[in-house]
């Protein structure tokens, strides 16, 4: 059944991905102070919702794991985790590429990006985390508690250029601006459309990513038991 679910996404997200590359390179008007490179704005904001979606997904799964202890929510978390840390990785450096076209540098210290970063690390700490831990209780219980207490800095992040005088460009999507249009309206649809697109890969990612975390798991109980039974 996850099979057929993998790839009917695939099915829809490869169409799309595609339609929207296309769209992205030939069709959308351009920007008149940044140029060509803006464009890398379709990916690099749809990259980090993805990300928040996969830190939110993550959060909640630990959550559940510590009301109900069941591991198939440990699981999830992983497999969250880790396509949420891929995701942030691509919002990262697609900003670090923007960033030196625009300002020059590679890095600025700015708020929003710090925060991003900071993120990023806090959760590739609780992939260390659960690599120093053999007990699969209490990786299951260290983990949720550090993923839960990461979602914070996601929350920092998001509201980073409220909050601060920043570099970064301010919010434009018009859901977030009450309602005012800062960009074309052919612009904020295509973030729209390939957020759409990434989050299916993303969704796809994770379930794959789930599939094998739940074989592993199968694997070490097998040689648990046969450990003890020796």
């Amino acid at each position: 059944m996850r099979t057929k679910v993998i790839l009917g996404l695939g099915a829809v997200a490869l169409p799309l991905l595609l339609r929207n590359l296309y769209v992205i390179m030939f069709l959308v008007p351009d920007e008149m102070e940044q140029g060509p490179i803006y464009r890398i704005f379709f990916y690099h904001l749809p990259a980090f919702l993805v990300a928040a979606v996969g830190y939110l997904t993550a959060m909640v799964a630990s959550v559940m794991y510590l009301v109900k202890k069941d591991q198939k929510y440990d699981a999830i978390a992983v497999a969250a985790t880790e396509t949420a840390l891929a995701f942030a990785a691509v919002n990262l450096v697609t900003g670090m590429i923007w960033g030196r076209i625009i300002w020059g540098i590679w890095w600025a210290w700015d708020p929003r990006l710090t925060w991003a970063l900071i993120s990023w690390l806090v959760y590739f700490g609780y992939l260390m985390l659960r690599s120093a831990i053999d007990d699969p209780t209490e990786r299951a219980k260290n983990s949720a508690v550090l993923s839960i207490f990461g979602s914070a800095s996601v929350a920092v992040t998001w509201k980073a250029i409220e909050w601060w005088r920043t570099q970064h460009p301010g919010p434009v999507l018009s859901i977030r601006t009450g309602g005012v249009q800062k960009i074309d309206p052919m612009m904020e649809n295509m973030i729209y459309v390939n957020f759409l697109a990434l989050l299916l890969l993303g969704v796809i990612f994770m379930l794959v990513r789930l599939r094998q975390e739940e074989a592993q798991r199968e694997i070490d109980a097998l040689r648990r038991y046969a450990h003890a039974m020796n």
